[in-house]
């Protein structure tokens, strides 16, 4: 790789990156990293690559912990994770994160389009994030940030793929920001421990995809709260909010309700310990 540091120069339209990726255009921008639509001269296809610049961490230990972090993803074999090819870090300690291009429109999309979703596609977008959410435990990794945005929309048929797995959680990780953590994930999505500073883990990916299917299956969040401090006070709450006080209008059937509820409990020991028992409380599910 003849790729050793990368300048603003270095991220316009036909520009090769390590020897291989031509830059097409940008792509998306999350707040953290930016991303271009890349063609793949060794595999002839398009990707997508991800842009750490190296203002993000403080030397190159940093960058380096990144990429060692992030590198367990390249393993994961899922149809419902985008696939990760690899990840370098250049002498400047600018990261490239590359991988399969992910679908445009995301679950949030797709909601907005037809919610509240009937019962048998939430089930199915449930079941099909469980398959994923599956593979990222197997390989004892947390994705940590489960959302509508992060959740893409791959054909006309509803098929869903998850996008950005553990990328803030590394970053946290790498930057050696201590056990303690600022809130990782969105605070409507995120369960209360991680609002006193604990790291994402397989029960707050189960805590994540609940509110996702509550909001697919009503229209709306569990929570009433607008501001950070509401959405915590809402979350201290034994139980969930019933889905008939937020969506009145909405007929949610008895055991789509309870198979998210399971989720969505503030005891972490009154939610689910992992995917496998929200998996068969969906699947048990008739419709």
């Amino acid at each position: 790789m003849h790729q050793k540091t990368l300048s603003l120069f270095d991220l316009i339209p036909g520009k090769v990156l390590l020897d291989r990726y031509k830059i097409v255009r940008t792509n998306r921008r999350d707040g953290m990293s930016t991303t271009f639509v890349v063609e793949d001269l060794a595999a002839d296809g398009e990707r997508e690559l991800q842009v750490f610049p190296a203002s993000m961490f403080e030397n190159r230990e940093q960058s380096r912990d990144f990429v060692r972090v992030m590198q367990p993803w390249t393993k994961i074999a899922s149809r419902t994770v985008l696939k990760a090819h690899s990840v370098h870090d250049l002498e400047d300690g600018t990261v490239l994160f590359v991988t399969d291009l992910p679908p445009a429109k995301s679950l949030r999309e797709h909601g907005k389009e037809r919610a509240p979703l009937p019962t048998a596609e939430v089930v199915k977008v449930g079941l099909e994030l469980i398959e994923g959410l599956g593979a990222i435990h197997k390989a004892g990794l947390v994705h940590g940030d489960v959302k509508p945005n992060t959740i893409r929309v791959r054909d006309a048929k509803g098929h869903v793929e998850l996008i950005d797995g553990g990328i803030t959680a590394s970053l946290w990780s790498a930057k050696h920001l201590g056990d303690k953590t600022a809130l990782i994930g969105t605070p409507f999505y995120a369960p209360v421990e991680q609002f006193g500073g604990e790291s994402p883990d397989v029960q707050s990916d189960v805590y994540n995809l609940a509110c996702v299917l509550y909001e697919l299956a009503t229209g709306v969040l569990p929570w009433k709260g607008k501001s950070f401090l509401e959405v915590f006070q809402e979350k201290l709450l034994k139980d969930p909010p019933s889905m008939k006080s937020r969506a009145p209008k909405v007929v949610v059937p008895e055991a789509l309700e309870q198979a998210i509820r399971g989720g969505l409990m503030a005891d972490r020991g009154e939610r689910y310990g992992d995917i496998l028992p929200f998996r068969a409380a969906l699947s048990a599910i008739k419709h």
